[in-house]
């Protein structure tokens, strides 16, 4: 019998990902990638995604036929989604960092595609893709946060993903760190999400240099501020600009600040960051580790690890494919 593959979607603000995941061994048989471009609408996006997906069943099937193998059998695909979602519909309810709303996602990929399709959030697809095959394999308790456009969150308990009564379970982004404090693109204000998300990463750098801080940074967007990006900050980091560096501190007390609390209340084996922001390094984790431990319970601390992803780039797309992998199964 021919081997059997799923495409995984992951759907992000930034950019879009479609992948051939096995459904035995690891990895990813083929990848594609391409921008989001939010403001272009959600059929757009569907678009893309049917055009990545047969390029990427394409590739898969030409490696068996090179390797004088049987033609490969994709048997569905796993669509991760900002959200918050409907996922007995299928439904986009809505999207801060897309603008989409009231949208029938699961179904319009799967007959863009010809293959029956399952729905979660993107974050829980990110989680469980490092739990089944990546830095949290084999942990029983996760949390796993998404560091990119928005912030995301995913927990598995028991080995399973903990999705709440509608679904909208490890919202980490929005648990608020400060009452009276900015505002999110959720319409919420002092959410985690606002201070260090990618763009509002950036975002805080910019208004530090415009209060009078001294940096790089102007110097290597040519003085356009507006250009400035999460990665901007992290490039001037490691070239040794104190400015950038206190950003990254702050950022990481912030966040250390949001997953202290979810260490006290579901006192996870281990936390899984995964996204660009986590370039970093021990810039970013030695100050995170250090805040978790100052707000957390010490029994809880000492029994929970705070590590990268070990799937870069192909965290979403794989555990979207296993959650399709484990319905389908159930």
């Amino acid at each position: 019998m021919s081997e059997r593959w799923v495409l995984g979607v992951d759907i992000g603000g930034t950019n879009l990902g479609v992948g051939a995941v096995p459904y035995v061994g690891s990895g990813v048989g083929a990848l594609r990638s391409c921008p989001t471009n939010p403001q272009r609408g959600p059929d757009a996006a569907v678009e893309d995604i049917a055009r990545m997906a047969a390029a990427v069943v394409a590739e898969v099937a030409d490696a068996a036929e090179a390797a004088a193998e049987e033609a490969p059998r994709f048997v569905g695909v796993g669509i991760g989604c900002p959200g918050p979602l409907d996922l007995k519909d299928g439904r986009i309810i809505s999207t801060p960092n897309l603008g989409w709303g009231g949208y029938p996602i699961r179904d319009r990929i799967s007959d863009a595609v010809g293959l029956s399709a399952s729905l979660d959030n993107d974050a829980n697809c990110a989680t469980y893709g490092e739990w089944w095959r990546g830095a949290a394999k084999g942990s029983r308790t996760v949390v796993g946060v998404t560091l990119g456009t928005g912030i995301g969150g995913g927990l598995i308990a028991d080995g399973k993903l903990v999705r709440g009564a509608s679904g909208s379970a490890g919202e980490i982004g929005h648990m608020t760190i400060d009452v009276n404090g900015r505002r999110c693109a959720c319409g919420n204000y002092g959410c985690l999400e606002a201070y260090a998300s990618g763009p509002n990463i950036a975002a805080r750098a910019r208004e530090g240099l415009e209060a009078g801080y001294r940096s790089i940074l102007p110097d290597l967007v040519d003085g356009d501020l507006d250009r400035i990006t999460a990665a901007t900050v992290y490039d001037a980091l490691v070239r040794g600009d104190d400015y950038a560096r206190e950003v990254m501190t702050e950022t990481a007390k912030m966040l250390g600040a949001g997953l202290a609390n979810l260490v006290n209340v579901f006192n996870p084996e281990i936390i899984v960051v995964v996204g660009g922001v986590t370039r970093a390094g021990g810039h970013l984790f030695e100050p995170l580790r250090a805040e978790i431990r100052r707000r957390a319970f010490r029994s809880a601390v000492d029994a929970c690890s705070i590590v990268p992803g070990a799937l870069p780039d192909t965290a979403g797309v794989i555990g979207a494919a296993g959650v399709f992998i484990s319905e389908a199964a159930a």
